[in-house]
């Protein structure tokens, strides 16, 4: 498994669609996931460190988990079926517990685990077939694209969500 960095969210023009994009921590692959506006707010608001002042779905989830005496020790983005990313949240239980597997969107999964702190990884399979490699040139344009994450807002999100 490859540990994925969230390098941010914005809006793919023309389709006016948000997209996060992810970067293999130590590699030269991206990892472009399209998703929802809502969960792209709740992935901005993660990264920047927004506290709303009552929980959002994916703050409530957190609190769950963590309050029932658990932890999310990871987010697996595990395969690319029809277009769409299916991931996993892996759970620990605690000792007397063990450990679960829950089924979530990659969208989901991912603002999760920036609340949680937990890594999410992709295995080498799914990098390879979905996975984007990016030559000098097209670096700067992620450069670029790290600058834009740098100065957007979450609230240049509509909240409205097809997903």
């Amino acid at each position: 498994m490859k540990v994925l960095d969230v390098l941010g969210v914005r809006v793919e023009m023309p389709t006016n669609n948000p997209i996060v994009l992810l970067r293999e921590r130590d590699g030269d692959r991206y990892l472009p996931i399209w998703i929802g506006a809502a969960e792209a707010t709740a992935i901005a608001y993660a990264q920047q460190g927004v506290v709303p002042p009552r929980p959002l779905t994916h703050d409530l989830l957190r609190s769950v988990i963590d309050e029932t005496g658990h932890t999310l020790t990871r987010v697996r983005i595990t395969s690319l079926e029809d277009g769409v990313f299916h991931a996993v949240l892996d759970i620990d239980g605690g000792a007397a517990e063990g450990g679960t597997d829950v089924d979530s969107r990659s969208s989901d999964a991912i603002a999760l685990a920036l609340r949680a702190g937990a890594d999410i990884v992709a295995d080498e399979d799914l990098l390879a077939e979905a996975g984007v490699e990016m030559t000098e040139t097209e670096d700067d344009e992620v450069e670029k694209f790290k600058e834009f994450l740098d100065h957007v807002s979450a609230d240049d999100f509509d909240t409205e969500s097809d997903s």
